[in-house]
């Protein structure tokens, strides 16, 4: 078996879990992004006035103590600690470059986000040497928030201490399940102690927002097992709750070992079994005070509790792409970094492009772009694409919004469209009605 076998992704995600991307990052899909607009970028960047987007910028730390299974991120298990030194010269010296630029000269990020990998791999000192550099070459004094994502057994007092001194506003915990054996069948490299013990450090130092990530649908995961994992998480009461149905991606050591056996079907929970663990989830953190905010959280206080990332990225906003293999997001230019760290650093080192594909946006994608992604919040405003795109929500849609309205997926609430509980958390398999028709068919969203 190849993965030609799997050629598109489950789209209607009504049985078993099969191989391909189902959650929807971004538009137009990646496979349509190219080295010929490459350029682009580097035009963008030397245009001669600045942007006016809200600025964000993402640094991707590759490393980690170990590989999940279901991991598909560019990330390295192997690398010493000259490998690390090196690679974060050249994310500062990427950095010095976009900062030079005239398309960001002068411009301070409203938003920074650290993912991975493990952010939380690096060591206290490093960490520090970072932060100080990216101030001193993006001053930091109009930040939003800062995210920093962290897995759970790299944390000790003295590194919390060291991230909520340069300035994190929200902890991303990377706790996926509660369960030693079903962290340990997944791959995981922490256990169940280790997220208490991060968990009640991080409450000590008052963090501003505190996240746990959970995901439905892990192998061995069970009934019993999910509802555990639900009962301690009420138990801590994160500020933020982001639970994911579990994906099978192609480059995942799951995929390799269904390759090896010839399986069609993914070992873990089929999509219903997933949808119900997260409306239960769901249904039971509202019991507890929670907000429902998109497919994936649940927010305890959204009023105070936000996720500026989330929502300025999904509303248009630059963001600059740091490391290897990471993504980003310049005047309505879509680009990706080189996917190999030596290929990187290399290049960095030498003073050649980093990038290693683009995608040019039309208006006409940058309005769908925003669309499917703010659907993902369970609800669109019609007078917010009136005013931003000259387009009528429900004009456009017309067909589809009575579809999805006699199927129960729907409703018209004043200015906005909302979607159902159960549409909700089937909305990635919903989106692509509204890609453009060139579109329709691409291998991976």
């Amino acid at each position: 078996m190849t993965e030609d076998t799997f050629i598109k992704p489950d789209r209607e995600t009504k049985d078993k879990t099969k191989v391909g991307n189902y959650f929807v990052s971004n538009y137009p899909p990646f496979s349509f992004w190219n080295e010929e607009d490459v350029p682009c970028v580097e035009s963008m960047l030397n245009s001669p006035s600045p942007g006016d987007s809200p600025l964000g910028v993402y640094y991707h730390v590759p490393f980690c103590r170990k590989r999940c299974h279901f991991c598909y991120f560019r990330v390295y298990t192997d690398k010493n600690s000259k490998d690390v030194r090196r690679y974060l010269a050249a994310t500062m010296k990427e950095f010095q470059k976009y900062a030079d630029a005239p398309y960001l000269k002068d411009r301070k990020p409203k938003f920074i986000y650290f993912g991975g990998g493990t952010p939380s791999f690096l060591s206290s000192v490093q960490l520090v040497e970072l932060t100080d550099q990216m101030k001193a070459i993006m001053p930091w004094d109009e930040i939003e928030e800062v995210t920093f994502e962290c897995e759970p057994g790299t944390l000790t007092e003295k590194k919390l201490g060291v991230l909520k001194d340069f300035g994190v506003t929200r902890l991303s915990l990377g706790v996926e399940n509660f369960n030693d054996h079903i962290l340990e069948t997944n791959g995981r490299a922490h256990r169940s102690g280790k997220v208490f013990q991060a968990y009640e450090l991080a409450r000590k130092l008052e963090f501003e927002n505190i996240n746990i990530d959970l995901i439905a649908g892990m192998l061995e995961e069970t009934d019993e097992n999910w509802s555990d994992c639900i009962d301690r998480t009420i138990e801590l009461s994160p500020d933020c709750v982001t639970i994911y149905q579990m994906e099978i991606p192609f480059n995942t050591t799951i995929f390799k070992n269904m390759q090896a056996e010839k399986k069609r079907a993914a070992p873990v929970a089929d999509w219903p079994t997933k949808r119900r663990w997260v409306t239960e989830a769901f249904e039971r953190l509202e019991n507890a005070g929670y907000s429902i905010t998109s497919t994936c959280t649940a927010v305890k206080n959204p009023e105070e509790t936000k996720f500026i990332y989330r929502d300025r990225l999904w509303s248009g906003a630059d963001m600059v792409a740091l490391g290897v293999a990471s993504f980003g997001h310049l005047g309505g230019i879509h680009y990706q970094n080189l996917t190999h760290i030596e290929q990187y650093c290399d290049a960095m080192e030498e003073d050649s492009s980093i990038i290693r594909r683009a995608l040019l946006t039309t208006e006409e994608e940058r309005f769908i772009r925003e669309l499917i992604l703010q659907w993902k919040l369970g609800k669109v405003s019609i007078g917010y694409f009136k005013e931003k795109f000259g387009i009528d929500l429900k004009d456009r849609y017309s067909e589809l919004i009575d579809r999805w309205m006699k199927a129960g997926d729907l409703f018209v609430q004043v200015d906005e469209l909302v979607l159902s509980r159960d549409a909700l958390l089937r909305i990635d398999s919903k989106l692509h009605e509204l890609f453009l028709p060139q579109h329709q068919d691409s291998r991976y969203v």
